[in-house]
């Protein structure tokens, strides 16, 4: 594996919104904490003419909107313009790769390239990055999603790059990876003797796995209508999360390791056939309703024309092998939902035989909920008998053991996802990126998915915005006795 920092990073797209709001901040905090490589320059490119002087006004005014303010300090962020160039570049164009070359002069000390563009565009980059010598064994790329819409051309593209690219020096970016909580699912599962007995069908009931938005479309009207909920969420951060909590323990904690492990999760996961979709699947779209007091519109106005695409997904899944034979996994995302809440709850078997039931003593069978935003938490819900004397009965009541990532770290920086993932980059450690056949293991599930709505017809359901989803997403947890934690 190559582990040695670049001296160079590149970022295209380096005008957009994902480098405004998220790669310039990141960047700058790590060069304001001192771990960007002392050398390390920074060439952004673009379409739009900017020289470097303008492209540093441009960066200023990203970090004066996106920065906290706590992590304003005018002499850091002078230091960090220092470090960037800008080239304008129109990446559909083969000839405009050598001045590209140019103004980035020497790469003898290695070059990462972050490339966040539009899909069309990746074939005619990575061809004008070759005919430029910019594709040699110390250059490394990050590739940010959409990696395809299917799995044929999610390969289209695999190819693509790996034709110049091999698999050790490509980066896919899932930016859930570089969350804090989502590295902590290993850390909890691996670093604690208390969980891993019991991580299992024996003793684990149901798993569920929630990401709700309470925002509509929020510019990204065009992208979101082509691809849907399902696309845009399960096939990538969902699967993933999926992949941490089903996961067999790994020999280290190494890219090849961890990812070896998960890709087989992602293949063991159950084909959901055409028959089955309408039972194991719920699609939905948002109608008008309220979100935060506020009236909003339904989709079709948001999006002005009418869609059949799902703005919601709910799916009862199941990963075949041994440890969770017969263990459904509900996922369910979507957007305009009642709040905003990524989390992962394992609900735990009941015990075998409660002696409390002729006392009058209710058991709840134990939860863990790891939550990921808004706040990042684990808690873990056990059962306690209420103080007194028990003359009318013993009462048992749920309570909850407390980590929070918050209160516990107080005095750590917390970092944004990209932060971590941009210095895993630089220093070229694979571990939190995702691999290859990764990404064709969980577009083969996804697309038979898809290909089940097709057969079916199935067109999404209506449900009111600020509402958690069509009423067909609770009746899918509720024939099972299962209640969607909320």
């Amino acid at each position: 594996m190559m582990h040695q920092p670049v001296g160079k990073l590149l970022l295209f797209g380096a005008t957009g919104d994902l480098a405004q709001r998220m790669l310039l901040p990141s960047l700058y905090a790590l060069h304001a904490d001192g771990l960007l490589p002392s050398g390390l320059t920074i060439t952004g490119t673009a379409r739009s003419e900017k020289d470097d002087e303008t492209y540093r006004e441009f960066a200023r005014h990203a970090l004066e909107e996106f920065l906290p303010a706590d992590r304003k300090d005018d002499s850091a962020v002078g230091s960090f313009l220092d470090r960037l160039n800008y080239q304008a570049l129109d990446a559909s164009q083969v000839e405009g790769f050598v001045a590209l070359k140019d103004k980035l002069g020497d790469i003898s000390g290695g070059l990462a390239i972050f490339l966040s563009t539009a899909p069309w565009l990746f074939g005619p980059t990575i061809e004008g990055l070759k005919s430029a010598g910019l594709t040699g064994d110390n250059v490394r790329i990050s590739l940010e999603k959409p990696l395809g819409k299917d799995l044929a051309s999610s390969r289209e593209i695999n190819d693509l790059v790996a034709g110049v690219f091999p698999e050790e020096r490509t980066f896919r970016i899932d930016h859930y990876l570089g969350k804090e909580t989502v590295q902590n699912i290993l850390a909890l599962r691996f670093g604690n003797s208390l969980f891993e007995p019991v991580w299992n069908a024996q003793g684990i009931d149901h798993v569920q796995i929630t990401v709700s938005e309470n925002v509509g479309l929020e510019g990204r009207a065009g992208f979101y209508d082509e691809t849907g909920a399902l696309r845009d969420m399960v096939q990538n951060h969902m699967l993933q999360l999926v992949a941490l909590i089903a996961m067999e323990p790994p020999a280290r904690f190494d890219g090849t390791a961890i990812r070896d492990e998960k890709v087989k999760v992602l293949r063991s996961l159950r084909k959901i056939s055409a028959q089955e979709a309408p039972q194991l699947t719920v699609t939905g779209q948002y109608g008008g309703g309220a979100v935060k007091g506020e009236i909003v519109r339904d989709y079709a106005s948001d999006l002005g024309k009418s869609s059949g695409t799902e703005t919601f997904v709910a799916i009862k899944a199941h990963v075949d092998n041994w440890r969770w034979h017969g263990v459904p996994f509900y996922l369910r995302t979507g957007k305009r939902l009642a709040e905003r809440r990524s989390e992962i709850v394992i609900q735990f078997k009941p015990v075998p035989h409660s002696i409390f039931a002729e006392r009058g003593g209710a058991l709840q069978p134990n939860t863990l909920a790891i939550r990921l935003q808004p706040e990042e938490y684990v808690r873990l819900l056990v059962m306690a008998k209420q103080p007194g004397l028990d003359r009318e009965g013993v009462r048992l009541r749920e309570v909850p053991l407390n980590l929070s990532l918050e209160n516990e770290f107080a005095g750590t920086r917390r970092r944004i996802a990209y932060e971590r993932l941009l210095l895993d980059l630089i220093e070229g450690d694979p571990t939190l990126f995702v691999r290859r056949d990764e990404v064709e293991a969980q577009w083969e599930w996804i697309d038979g998915i898809r290909a089940g709505w097709d057969a079916n017809d199935m067109k999404p359901k209506p449900y009111a915005s600020g509402s958690w989803g069509p009423s067909a997403s609770i009746a899918l947890t509720e024939r099972d006795g299962v209640t969607w934690n909320e």
